[in-house]
């Protein structure tokens, strides 16, 4: 009996430093992850230090082998070489295709800064040969009983839309010297300088275009005081102001009429186009109990509204004056289509106007107007 008291202390005794050893095994383990996570921690840190840094050329694009071959090779430098292997190259005569990342960040901006873009139907194709069929009317459906016989229905009346394009255009220059800075950000200045320029003349060539070399402009379409029913498809309706030289006694009627000359499914989504000067005039109308027609918005990067509806600014829209069309009300998603080849090419020229290098830079716009239903115009006219 003795034996085996002893020896089962013995045993009580070594579990006791098993559990010690264990113990320390644990307190090592932990001590390890600590040292992990502050690694951890340092290194996030010094991610953030660098994050804060002030970016250099390339912050806001995703980098990749395509945009740094063209930024920091083609753009910069001259080296064609570096752009034989992408797809969207092009003929050096004809210029290279922006990268994708490039080129939508012309398109962000042109969307930002040109007024009938931002609510015009925009479609991009990869030929500048766009086409499209819309019904013009006839009945195309019927009512009949379960198991009587299904008359033959009229057939659609079919129209062929086919906007005129042009090629637009725009010619930057920048100094080898600023090329050669490493912070300067060729691809932002790039993009800006050719989407403010573009922007700049397709906004006038949406509104007066004239079809030849160039979009058709809403302010080009055959023009006629008659209804929806009775107009010819193409044509869109105007009705006067009631003064031959501006508004006339009650200004607010001849706006509410121009609403309600369109069918209530157009107006939604509707918008009125008009330009500063033209603003100028429209904010100071008042109803008869002396409240203003006009309603700013109550929130700030909302559009300001006049009779409900929001206001574009366009100053290519004419002034207020004999037998112009000031005015323009209409759903443009509807009524208005701008047909679009999909990327932006441009031709890095050196040569012509020494110390400057030029970038040409060129894409094929179309515009026309789709249904003229959708939009309403004003005419300053008895």
């Amino acid at each position: 009996m003795d034996t085996v008291n002893l020896e089962t202390k013995a045993d009580a005794l070594t579990g006791s430093f098993d559990i010690v050893e264990r113990q320390e095994a644990q307190d090592a383990a932990l001590a390890t992850l600590r040292s992990d996570v502050d690694e951890v921690k340092g290194r996030l840190e010094k991610v953030g230090r660098a994050a804060a840094r002030p970016m250099l050329e390339g912050a806001g694009l995703v980098s990749g082998p395509e945009v740094k071959g063209f930024v920091d090779g083609y753009l910069r430098y001259g080296r064609e070489t570096e752009l034989k292997s992408l797809s969207g190259a092009v003929a050096a005569d004809g210029g290279y295709a922006v990268p994708q990342q490039i080129d939508e960040m012309i398109a962000r901006r042109m969307v930002e800064i040109s007024p009938i873009r931002s609510v015009a139907n925009v479609v991009r194709t990869g030929t500048s040969g766009f086409r499209r069929l819309i019904s013009t009317g006839g009945t195309a459906s019927g009512w009949v009983s379960e198991t009587g016989a299904r008359p033959e229905t009229a057939s659609p009346k079919l129209a062929e839309i086919v906007p005129p394009t042009g090629e637009l255009y725009a010619n930057p220059s920048a100094t080898q010297a600023m090329l050669d800075d490493a912070v300067f950000d060729l691809e932002s200045w790039l993009a800006n300088e050719i989407a403010t320029e573009f922007a700049r003349a397709e906004g006038a060539a949406f509104i007066s275009g004239t079809g030849t070399n160039q979009p058709k402009g809403f302010l080009s379409a055959t023009m006629s005081a008659a209804g929806d029913n009775t107009r010819a498809f193409g044509s869109l309706q105007f009705i006067g102001s009631g003064n031959a030289a501006g508004f006339d006694a009650a200004p607010e009627a001849k706006l509410i009429d121009l609403v309600c000359q369109m069918k209530a499914p157009l107006r939604q989504g509707a918008v009125w186009v008009m330009n500063s000067a033209t603003l100028a005039a429209v904010r100071k109308l008042k109803t008869a109990d002396g409240a203003f027609l006009w309603q700013p918005g109550l929130v700030n990067g909302q559009p300001d509204r006049l009779l409900g509806y929001p206001v574009i600014e366009a100053e290519d829209m004419p002034d207020v004056a004999a037998n112009q069309f000031p005015i323009a009300f209409g759903n443009f998603k509807a009524g208005y289509l701008i047909a679009e080849r999909r990327q932006t090419t441009i031709l890095r020229d050196p040569y012509t106007n020494k110390p400057y290098v030029q970038f040409y830079a060129t894409r094929r716009v179309g515009g026309q107007v789709l249904d003229s239903d959708a939009i309403k115009l004003l005419k300053i006219a008895l």
